[in-house]
């Protein structure tokens, strides 16, 4: 009996407006994939049978790990996603957003355990208080998936036997360093820190994320990652703008491709939380699969009998995640594509991280900052604005109180809300609220906001594009700041005065209304509320149409309200910074007050000989220069003179210690000069630099400056 496909049509390519024709069977199985012209799809008579007038885009967050609770970092790629969701249904596309959460594996089962849970009642809960998140952070997904959604586990386990048949699984042993708070083994060369005994072995060591790694032998299936490697290069070169922001793309080819890829251990026998493998079920299948083809299997690949959303929205147009996770969308998902014998995702987007003044977040500094707290104190709006105007496009963004308040008194309140109170109070005084007809070039200044409008929305739309949302909104800012100037220039209260310029009057209240549509229009997708609020204080009912936007579409007939409230009330600047500190704060554990204490001295470490010590040989060494690592949030690369002929380059964890690390420049440091070079994060080490810990802080040991570069210690 023949397999039943069903075949689907995809654009790859809008630009040279190429599809990918692909026909799936019943079983979810590929049995061919082309690629055709728009010219032979209608020659074909294809395109009627398999494509709409309506364009479909498809956007996904990564799912998220529910070990706690998400602070804004996790807020800002989920309302990142929303936003180009709202913006490409505000362009007449047919949407789908996905997002979710990675409910299996080892940390879930220990948290579970802590708590007194099943790991199903475990995150059960958790789920709930995502969805309530997202739900406070108006998020417009078309799809919540949890990996442990039954129809989900299902297409899991027939995928990897499908693989496993395939021979792109293999069973071996894998004995590596593992670390569980990430849920992945590391080789030694991308460990952050080597720790090792006194006979030279390695003994454990931190991962990049600052977790510990331990060393684990297991059984264990394994993807032939390598043999895909040289395909998933040349597919990197014949698509340049496969990963998001440039220069991501290149990290991975000389960090993980090019120096050779390993294969990749796909399960665990050391837990039982998880999807087990169906023919060998003492396995637990890992992560990767589990996680990642959550993609496909919302969309119904691998379970459902009707593929019809699989068919409109795979490829996906936008894979947004954060930098710390582009290895594996990057690499690992492709590659399963291509054994899947599927068309790869057209986008990953890797955004940087929020981090504070001090470093990354954490409840023992005192500086996590969790939305609801931002959204019950100060609106959503003002949240989704600071997140996707605060975080330049391939950097990390730093979240400060005085800032966050700060754009809010002088962005949103001054420039926006000042903007819209002028205009509706102007049009109440000079024309008993109604809204003269829009004409063009009537004063000296009108062609020039027109201009400027029209200008700005082009860069506006480009940069939406881009998925560069700080630029995006300074488009729309320039568009407020030159409609605030245009006041000023033309000056109403003085046009007033004269009968004969009254013409010109009704052009001034009609151009500052119909720059004040266009940018509820282009700020919809950010600030839903603002938005509505402008536009119905203007009289105009709430119909978005951002592609034919324009200064002339100002409706006729309009009636402003007779007295509007501010969108943006002034906020006093002392107070609510006082008051987000205090609520950063709110989560830190308590201090005691120190007192002295007897002390018994007591020595962590075995004793050693003095010739045992003797064989250390510790230096003076000067900062010439240091910089962060990247794709590290831990190291830091320093160029130190140490006495050599020739300036030496040692990592160092201790970013979190330093986040302003240009004061080490200059400084002069102790370091073991004789330790043996290592690999970290593909870079050499040539030795450490000795610091002192107490209580969880780390700080550098440095000597008087007056010590010649070199002298040895000791």
């Amino acid at each position: 009996m023949a397999t039943k496909t069903t075949t689907s049509l995809s654009f790859l390519n809008e630009t040279d407006r190429k599809v990918s024709l692909f026909a799936v069977s019943r079983k979810g199985n590929l049995c061919y994939n082309k690629v055709l012209s728009i010219t032979e799809v209608i020659s074909s008579g294809l395109k009627g049978k398999y494509m709409t007038d309506q364009k479909s885009f498809y956007i996904t967050t990564p799912i998220y790990y529910p070990s706690g609770k998400l602070h804004i970092g996790s807020a800002y790629t989920t309302i990142a996603c929303d936003v180009l969701a709202r913006y490409k249904r505000l362009m007449n596309y047919d949407v789908f957003y996905l997002t979710g959460l990675d409910e299996h594996g080892q940390k879930i089962q220990q948290k579970a355990e802590e708590a007194g849970l099943t790991p199903q009642a475990y995150v059960d809960g958790m789920a709930e208080s995502v969805q309530e998140l997202w739900k406070l952070l108006d998020i417009s997904y078309d799809k919540f998936i949890r990996t442990t959604d039954s129809y989900h586990e299902e297409a899991v386990a027939k995928i990897f036997e499908q693989l496993l048949a395939q021979g792109d699984i293999y069973l071996g042993e894998y004995t590596g360093w593992y670390s569980v708070s990430d849920e992945e083994f590391f080789t030694e060369s991308q460990l952050a820190e080597v720790f090792r005994d006194e006979n030279g072995e390695m003994i454990g060591g931190i991962a990049p994320s600052g977790h510990e790694v331990e060393k684990v032998s297991e059984e264990s299936y394994f993807f032939r990652m390598s043999q895909y490697a040289d395909r998933l290069a040349a597919y990197y070169k014949e698509h340049p703008e496969f990963i998001q922001p440039d220069g991501r793309m290149n990290e991975m080819l000389k960090n993980f491709i090019e120096p050779g890829l390993e294969d990749l251990a796909v399960s665990r026998t050391t837990y039982t939380w998880g999807v087990k493998v169906p023919s060998d079920p003492k396995h637990v299948i890992y992560v990767w699969i589990d996680a990642l083809i959550n993609y496909i299997t919302a969309l119904g690949y691998g379970w459902s009998d009707d593929l019809a959303k699989f068919h409109q929205f795979w490829p996906a147009d936008i894979h947004m995640i954060g930098k710390d996770i582009l290895r594996f969308h990057s690499i690992y998902w492709p590659i399963m594509l291509m054994a899947l014998d599927l068309p790869l995702p057209k986008r990953l987007v890797a955004h940087g991280w929020f981090v504070m003044q001090d470093g990354k977040m954490s409840k023992s500094k005192g500086n996590v900052v969790y939305p609801e707290m931002l959204v019950e104190r100060f609106g959503l709006d003002p949240l989704r604005y600071y997140l996707m105007r605060s975080l330049p496009v391939g950097s990390d963004g730093t979240f400060t109180p005085e800032d966050y308040v700060g754009r809010i008194n002088y962005e949103l309140a001054n420039d926006l809300g000042n903007l819209l109170n002028r205009t509706v109070a102007m049009v109440n005084k000079y024309f008993d609220g109604h809204i003269p007809t829009y004409v063009e070039n009537v004063t000296d200044f009108d062609a020039d906001l027109a201009e400027l409008v029209t200008k700005q929305i082009a860069e506006y739309h480009q940069q939406m594009e881009q998925v560069d949302y700080p630029k995006a909104l300074e488009a729309v800012w320039t568009i407020i700041s030159r409609t605030n100037k245009y006041i000023d220039e033309t000056a109403p209260w003085v046009l007033v005065k004269e009968e004969s310029k009254s013409c010109q009057l009704a052009s001034v209240m009609s151009h500052l209304a119909a720059s004040l549509r266009v940018v509820a229009h282009l700020i919809q997708p950010f600030m839903m509320t603002t938005s509505n609020a402008i536009m119905e204080q203007l009289g105009l009912s709430l119909d978005f149409d951002l592609e034919n936007l324009s200064l002339s579409g100002l409706p006729q007939g309009l009636r402003v309200v007779q007295k509007g409230q501010p969108i943006f009330p002034r906020l006093d600047m002392e107070e609510e910074i006082a008051y987000i500190k205090s609520q950063m704060n709110a989560d830190k554990p308590a201090e005691k007050d120190w007192q002295p204490e007897a002390v018994d001295l007591t020595l962590t470490k075995k004793a050693i000989k003095f010739d045992d010590f003797d064989k250390v040989e510790i230096r003076v060494a000067e900062v010439i220069e240091v910089s962060k690592v990247d794709g590290s949030d831990k190291l830091l690369k320093f160029r130190l003179d140490a006495g050599d002929e020739e300036n030496r380059q040692i990592l160092s964890g201790i970013a979190q210690f330093y986040p302003q690390e240009q004061e080490l420049v200059g400084k002069k440091l102790q370091i073991v000069a004789n330790l043996k070079p290592r690999k970290m994060m593909g870079l050499i080490s040539q030795g450490m630099i000795l610091s002192a810990e107490h209580k969880g802080q780390l700080t550098v040991l440095t000597v008087d400056p007056s010590v010649p570069n070199g002298s040895i210690i000791g």
